[in-house]
């Protein structure tokens, strides 16, 4: 929503030239708007980014912000001219302010989907044994309210920062919970870092996941945790076989060879054999994935740029 005086192509211009810096899933969808639009971007300086907040950088000399209301206003920003009835930011809606050069310019306007494979993913994990599956995220409670409903989440948190997901990891943690945190890599990488189990999705060239997770996913589809579930436990019970297997093995051959039962070349070839089981057993694993495009539908992806964490940004309204 431009500020009045404001043309919507210049607001989306000094946005998604300041974004196109970033790499958090927002300013990628910002960018990729101002693309389709055909709306030439800028070249930025000085590039700075307050996780959590916003970003600012000089675009044409002049100091351009991107980012929350709370954030802008910190900044010193006059929000007075977008205080009448039609400027009013809507419930449902994310948004960000741009400012340039100390004036507002507007607000562009971020409405969050989930992904037609986001609930069947969390039904499987709460079908796995999951017993707490909460959404946390920066957005504003009315949107965070409404996406955590449809995906089913047990609880949300919303209007977040970084340290306050850090915080609320640390609090799961002390009352006893195992805690998997599912983030981008990006604003989450403290998050990721504190869990017992941090998981980055499409962490392809994030430096930021891959070194703040366990787990670096490089796809962004849901149905991946559901199945990373099932292969780490599917990878323990095969583990334990062979382990049960080899030390068997070994016990019996010893009081084999002990009553003189096997010979010299009779064991060389039951060691050769028992390595060889061992060896095809763990095998089976790599095709262990074949279920999850064999069984499932695939999903038909959006021409909205997508976000990892399951959510897609659409235009400026």
């Amino acid at each position: 929503m431009p500020a009045p005086g404001v043309d919507a192509a210049d607001l989306l211009r000094a946005a998604a030239s300041v974004e196109q810096l970033s790499r958090h899933p927002v300013a990628r969808a910002i960018t990729v708007v101002a693309q389709r639009a055909r709306v030439p971007l800028e070249s930025a300086t000085e590039f700075n980014e307050t996780a959590g907040k916003g970003v600012a950088a000089k675009v044409n000399g002049q100091r351009v912000l991107v980012g929350r209301r709370s954030w802008v206003a910190e900044q010193g920003v006059d929000l007075g001219a977008l205080e009448d009835e039609k400027y009013r930011e809507p419930e449902g809606l994310s948004t960000l302010f741009v400012v340039r050069d100390g004036r507002c310019l507007g607000w562009i306007g971020l409405e969050d989907r989930t992904r037609p494979e986001a609930r069947q993913a969390l039904d499987e994990l709460r079908q796995l044994g999951l017993r707490h599956l909460i959404m946390v995220t920066g957005d504003r409670w009315s949107v965070a309210r409404r996406v955590a409903k449809e995906m089913g989440c047990s609880d949300v948190q919303a209007e977040v920062l970084p340290q306050d997901k850090l915080a609320l990891v640390g609090a799961l943690k002390e009352k006893g919970h195992t805690v998997a945190v599912v983030g981008d890599g990006v604003n989450d990488a403290p998050a990721l870092a504190a869990g017992n189990l941090g998981i980055a999705m499409g962490a392809a060239g994030s430096d930021v996941a891959m070194n703040s997770a366990g787990v670096a996913l490089m796809s962004s589809d849901l149905r991946r945790l559901p199945f990373l579930v099932r292969l780490s436990r599917e990878t323990t019970k095969v583990i334990w076989q062979n382990l049960i297997f080899g030390i068997t093995f070994i016990l019996v051959a010893e009081i084999a060879i002990i009553y003189k039962l096997v010979g010299p070349m009779m064991a060389a070839f039951l060691h050769t054999l028992s390595s060889a089981i061992v060896v095809f057993n763990s095998a089976r694993m790599v095709r262990f994935g074949e279920y999850l495009e064999a069984h499932q539908p695939a999903v038909a992806r959006r021409a909205e740029p997508e976000s990892p964490t399951g959510r897609v940004a659409l235009q400026p309204v």
